[in-house]
């Protein structure tokens, strides 16, 4: 029985995952072509090279629809990723890459470049800050819940396979290339100027968005009940608890501080619930870059140890 619910539940939360993953590439698609082309809008990536293509072949007057370009881009690199790489990719990713294809066809048809459905087709700046909002949105959704629609990071596999360089970096340089190529098509600085900031929203949103969700925070708390909170926090919030022993220093008495890590959004309940216990609690809140262990992330370790190699010095220059 408890095995008959254990892949009830395993099979439901992939039918969620996949939910989840047709809404984040329905809002990423719409946000390209409901948003950012009645602008006339570049961008980067695999999405933004079949807009270029899109522009090259004519436009609104016939131009290749988007969505086959992307499709077709990313087909070519994960045959060559699947080649050098391996077969890595899971079926998240493909159903992500298919239905963004389908999607942005299916939304150039019935939302023409005309068509102009939010009515900021004029402004370009907020056309570009919006396209480039909802996008990332759309794709930090996805990545929540292990989807990619390929494009510069199957480009960056490739490059990172052959040369030592960061994948971030790569990424940067694919889209800037695609975005500064628009120039060439549009004879216009402007364009080129509002594809950066598409850009640029794209990756502060989607970070906002993946790192809101796995943020945490460290509270360090001095009180006279240092006891009964720390119970509280592992016996009814679920969350670890450290007494560390201190001295206050105006005081010269020794106290106890109660040192707990929990996620952002457990902050409300955890304030609440220690001064339930003392009103009067003194609390100190601080961000974390990472946490790892049970209950948060799982630190990755390198594939290979010999990937980290020592750094060598010079005996001389030691002191």
């Amino acid at each position: 029985m408890t095995i008959a619910k254990s892949k009830f539940n395993d099979a439901a939360k992939l039918v969620r995952d996949f939910v989840i993953i047709t809404l984040g590439v329905a809002l990423y698609a719409f946000s390209w072509t409901g948003v950012i082309m009645p602008a006339d809008g570049v961008g980067g990536g695999a999405t933004g090279f079949s807009l270029l293509v899109y522009y090259m072949t004519g436009g609104a007057n016939g131009g290749v629809p988007i969505g086959v370009t992307f499709i077709i881009f990313n087909a070519i690199f994960l045959g060559i990723c699947v080649v050098l790489l391996g077969a890595k990719f899971g079926i998240k990713t493909i159903y992500a890459i298919v239905v963004t294809s389908l999607m942005m066809t299916l939304f150039q048809e019935l939302l023409p470049p005309d068509a102009n459905v939010l009515g900021l087709a004029d402004d370009r700046l907020l056309s570009s800050i919006l396209g480039g909002a909802l996008s990332g949105i759309g794709i930090a959704t996805c990545l929540l819940v292990g989807g990619s629609t390929g494009g510069s990071d199957l480009i960056a596999m490739i490059v990172c396979k052959f040369y030592n360089v960061s994948y971030s970096q790569v990424v940067v340089v694919v889209d800037i290339f695609i975005i500064g190529a628009s120039y060439f098509i549009f004879h216009d600085w402007a364009t080129t100027i509002y594809g950066f900031i598409v850009t640029a929203v794209f990756g502060y949103t989607s970070d906002l968005v993946l790192s809101g969700n796995k943020q945490s925070l460290q509270l360090f708390v001095f009180s006279k009940d240092y006891a009964k909170i720390a119970d509280m926090i592992t016996m009814q919030l679920g969350r670890g608890a450290t007494i560390l022993d201190g001295t206050g220093w105006y005081s010269k008495q020794p106290v106890k501080v109660v040192m707990l890590i929990c996620r952002r959004s457990e902050m409300g309940m955890m304030m609440r619930s220690i001064k339930s216990v003392d009103p009067k609690a003194f609390i100190s809140v601080a961000n974390v870059m990472g946490v790892y262990g049970e209950g948060f992330d799982k630190y990755k370790m390198p594939k290979k140890a010999g990937e980290i190699k020592p750094v060598k010095h010079n005996n001389d220059s030691l002191v």
